[in-house]
């Protein structure tokens, strides 16, 4: 089992910034598409963007151009630096770890980011 820990999150106005970190348990990474995922009140949860690897990303539509996923996995860290916040952005956001062989599927317990002036 492994546990996944994120934070970072928190209330930011319009057009600010955030950085989320998720730290895991032990190292994963190397067998693991890492991602992040948000749930807003009343929808689904979607995809926001995932790394399998150095240079492998892809991000959502909405988010392309304002998110960075990016991973150092000495550290079993993933991050999600957000700029240029918008509302809509406002939701709980998920870490996630994938093995890329399909033995696993780790959920964080969540972070909230919250845009609003």
């Amino acid at each position: 089992q492994v546990q996944l820990v994120e934070s970072g999150g928190g209330l930011v106005e319009p057009g600010g910034s955030l950085r989320l970190s998720c730290a895991a348990s032990r190292n994963i990474f190397s067998t693991a598409t890492m991602g992040w995922y948000r749930q807003a009140p009343g929808k689904q949860r979607e995809l926001v963007a995932h790394s399998s690897g150095p240079g492998s990303t892809a991000y959502a539509n909405s988010v392309k151009g304002r998110f960075t996923i990016s991973r150092d996995d000495a550290k079993n860290t993933v991050y999600l630096q957000m700029n240029s916040l918008k509302p809509e952005d406002t939701a709980l956001y998920y870490c996630n770890a994938k093995s890329v062989f399909g033995n696993y599927d780790y959920w964080g317990q969540g972070t909230q980011v919250t845009v609003s002036s």
